[in-house]
Parts: structure tokens; sequence; C-alpha cells
């Protein structure tokens, strides 16, 4: 909505080449280029004139369609200038009516529902106290959030129909996370289970192809998270967030204001149980290869073995837990594990309101910023992700008899060995019974269905360890050393 209002109030639609000049930074909080990229402008970040000209002086003067972001106060070249329309994109020139001042000065300021409250509303609001009370009254209006967050929900239902690329699951679950979020902060009622369906049905039958995807910009799987540290950082240190889905990322990111970083995601294993998944993320191994993939006693071995394959002495790898973790100057690779997010996942029965509170208070404590901080601050190249997220479930009752193999925390999936009933499991639960895509092939693996877990009968929790989109997908975040120190 917001890409679509920046393209329309520009000159795009008449012109090939076009220069953005990115007044107040609001390519870096909505990325509005997406929009002009679909439709069919190639977009090119302007650093200096040395750089624009040795690489896109065909761009510049060919057919094809141009869009070039520039900061304010950079300098471009009067050539250069006068082959484009120049447009600045900002507060004023978007929101005339509105003070850009306090849209400038507002915190976590959604530009999609400001742009629908704006185009809905027709009074002008110059001064700073009008704009403080038309964002309080009419941008937030209750009203106004449930027509913008059913609006999104449908394009991301849309989009799921046709997912081909993996990645549009990444996209999909951020945009999923800002739906719930904003659902859960404003009390409007809107269920978003069925993008979890979706993924479901996608990964029972694409799950087991994911290991052979390539993408230099981000890991796919949890698995590799280590293969693209490596290959990305010479000294690094990993914060594993347990339990931290989209959702508690939302949240968590307010705080990081000041650091620079970038965002993508990965896939959890499935099941998303923390002893499957963690262990594979810290040893950069499948759940079949695991020394005990059942059991955490290992993680910290498995973690080492996986740093030693690299070149690292035992003297340059560390394993730490709590936001109060450091290192010694000799280490390269370091792995932070942070439990609060599980911890409460597991003792919430308020759903996603609950988990917004409790991860509201997490963030304003500003524990995970200040730890990032410090990390970047000893010279780490810093990634932040989960070994899995969180979803809520009611429960269809506890699932009691002989032949389980594994019993887990999640209470999502059931692993079997020679169990002569499987059938019956599956009729009397509606389990889903897992390809056993990298999982030990000697056992059967159930997981309970979107929505549903084996806790007490009719009882609402939050949990995780099954093959919804809100707990697969995982955040993987990047923050750079050279980029905090400048």
């Amino acid at each position: 909505m917001f890409g679509d209002y920046v393209f329309e109030k520009t000159a795009a639609q008449y012109t090939k080449k076009m220069m953005l000049v990115d007044a107040d930074h609001l390519e870096e909080k909505a990325h509005y280029s997406a929009v002009f990229q679909a439709h069919g402008f190639r977009t090119v970040v302007y650093t200096d004139d040395l750089n624009f000209r040795v690489n896109n002086t065909s761009l510049l003067n060919g057919e094809e369609k141009l869009a070039i972001l520039v900061q304010p106060g950079v300098y471009v070249p009067y050539d250069i200038r006068k082959k484009c329309r120049e447009e600045e994109i900002s507060f004023e020139s978007l929101f005339p009516k509105l003070n850009s001042a306090v849209l400038r000065e507002s915190k976590n300021l959604d530009l999609e529902l400001l742009t629908l409250a704006y185009q809905t509303d027709f009074e002008e609001y110059h001064e700073r106290k009008q704009t403080e009370m038309f964002l309080r009254l009419k941008m937030y209006a209750q009203k106004n959030v449930e027509l913008y967050l059913r609006d999104l929900y449908e394009c991301a239902l849309n989009q799921a129909k046709g997912v081909e690329d993996y990645r549009a699951w990444f996209e999909l679950a951020e945009k999923k996370a800002t739906i719930d979020v904003t659902a859960a902060e404003h009390n409007v009622d809107i269920d978003t289970s069925e993008l979890n369906r979706a993924f479901c049905a996608y990964a029972m039958k694409n799950f087991g192809k994911l290991s052979s995807e390539i993408n230099l910009e981000s890991p796919v799987m949890v698995s590799s998270v280590m293969d693209y540290i490596h290959d990305h950082s010479e000294k690094a240190a990993i914060i594993v967030m347990d339990g931290m889905s989209e959702f508690d990322w939302t949240i968590l990111k307010r705080s990081f204001a000041g650091i620079c970083y970038r965002q993508s995601a990965a896939f959890a294993m499935i099941p998303s149980t923390t002893s499957i998944s963690r262990q594979c993320l810290l040893s950069g191994k499948y759940p079949s290869q695991l020394i005990e993939p059942w059991k955490q006693s290992k993680e910290k071995n498995e973690f080492y073995e996986c740093a030693r394959k690299y070149g690292y002495k035992d003297n340059q790898i560390g394993y730490e837990r709590g936001y109060d973790a450091s290192f010694s100057a000799f280490v390269k690779c370091g792995a932070v594990i942070i439990l609060d997010i599980d911890e409460l996942v597991h003792a919430q029965y308020q759903g996603r309101i609950g988990m917004l509170n409790d991860d509201t208070v997490l963030m304003k404590q500003n524990k995970l910023a200040e730890l990032t901080k410090r990390l970047l601050q000893d010279g780490f190249d810093v990634y932040i992700t989960a070994d899995h997220g969180n979803t809520p479930c009611t429960g269809l009752g506890r699932l009691t008899g002989s032949g389980v193999e594994v019993e887990t925390r999640s209470h999502k999936m059931v692993v079997l060995k020679d169990f002569a009933n499987k059938d019956s499991l599956i009729e009397r639960y509606g389990l889903l019974e897992y390809p056993k895509y990298y999982l030990p092939k000697d056992y059967d693996y159930l997981i309970c269905n979107v929505g549903d877990s084996l806790d007490i009968k009719g009882e609402n929790v939050m949990t995780h360890g099954g093959i919804s989109l809100d707990e697969v997908v995982v955040p993987f975040i990047i923050a750079r050393t050279e980029d905090y120190h400048g």
C-alpha cells in the first residue's frame, strides 16, 4: 500500500529515468522500491560518482527503466541529474496535510496504516497537536487498523496460493507477524491460520528439497547457518533466541534503534523441537547426523566439533548462556543461548496477547540490543536467529499408551518405533504422518495439525514442535561490526 502510494505520487508512470531523493530514509523503513521494480524499473542505490559510472552508465543511457535512490546531501553530478526526473521522497512530499516533524519523531510509525488513514481523510492537520490527534484518533482507530489488516491478509493469502520460490515464505512469515502483532496491539480479531495451513501443505511436499537450494545472501535452513557465518565473517558470534518467532522479533527489534542490521529468515527443522533444531543450527548437521537428536546433552560438543571443522582451536571457540555472556580476546567463533522466549512460551496461557505483553517487557529491558552492541563493540559480526518459533494451539487431549519413543515439552509431535496402532493415533487425533525429511529413518513421526496440540483437551496454549509457518520460519538477523564502527 505505502509503496504503491509512493509510486503514484511520483511521475514514474510517465518517465523512464527517475532519481528518488530519499530525504527521510523511507526506503529503509518500507522498501518502497519493490513497487518500482514490479513496474519494470531497475533500482540502483547511488553511493558515489565513480562507482555509479563504472556500473550503471549503460543503464542510464539505455532504454531500460531506471530508478536511482539517493540519500540527502550526497553529491550527484549535473550530467547524471539532467537525464533523470528528480523526485523527493519525504514526509512533506507524501503527506503535505500533516506535520512532518511529528511524523519523523514518531517511533515505530506504521507507514501502511498512515497511508490508508491519510487517503481516506480530507482535513488538514498542519499543527503539531492536530497531527498528534490524527495519529491517535484516525490512524490508530480500530476501524482503520482492521481494514488495513484484512487487506494485507487477503494479499498474503493470494501470494501463498502460487508459491514457487521458497523465499516467498520468508516474506509471508514477516507479513503474518506484522498482522498478528498489530491485531494484538489494537484488539482486532483476525484469524491468520489459513497461512499456516498453506505452509503446512507446502512443507509436507517440498521440505525435503530445500537442502539443494543455494542462496549466497542468507542460509536456507538452520543447518546451513554455521557454514554461512564461516563464509562471511572472520570473527562472529551467533545469538540463538530459543523459541523466537517472527512475531516475537517484530516486537524485540523496536529496541534496535541505532544498530545497523539486515533481516532475512531461515527454515527451522521439522519437527520444530529444541533438541533437534537447535543442535542442527549449532552443529551444521541434519537431524539424522546428530549424536543424540532427542537430547541436548551433546549440544556444546556438537558446536565445538563444528567450529573445529572450520579450523578454529578450542581457545578460539566460545559457548555461553544468558545476556551477560562475554568471550575472551582469543575467541573468533562464539555462540550465546538465550532461553527467555521459550520459557515464556511454555508458561503462556494468554495466547498472542500474553506474548505481546511479555515481548514488550523484554524489548523495553533492552537486554538483547545491549548484548548485540557489546559484541559488535568487541569486533564480532553478530548473527541473531532462533531454533524454532511458536504458535497458539488448543489441546486435543494428552497422548497415553505404550510405543511412544520420545516425550517432548511441546506436545506437538509423536515419535514411534514399531508401533502397531499408528493408524488409530492418526485417526483419533487428526495427526499428520511426516515424510521423515532429514530425520532418522527407523522411526515414524506424527505431527499435530495446525492449531492442535496434545495438551489437556480444550486447553489453549502457546507451543512449538509442529509444521506451521509460525514455528518453522525463523528470523535471521545480520549485524556487522564494520557498520557499527562506521
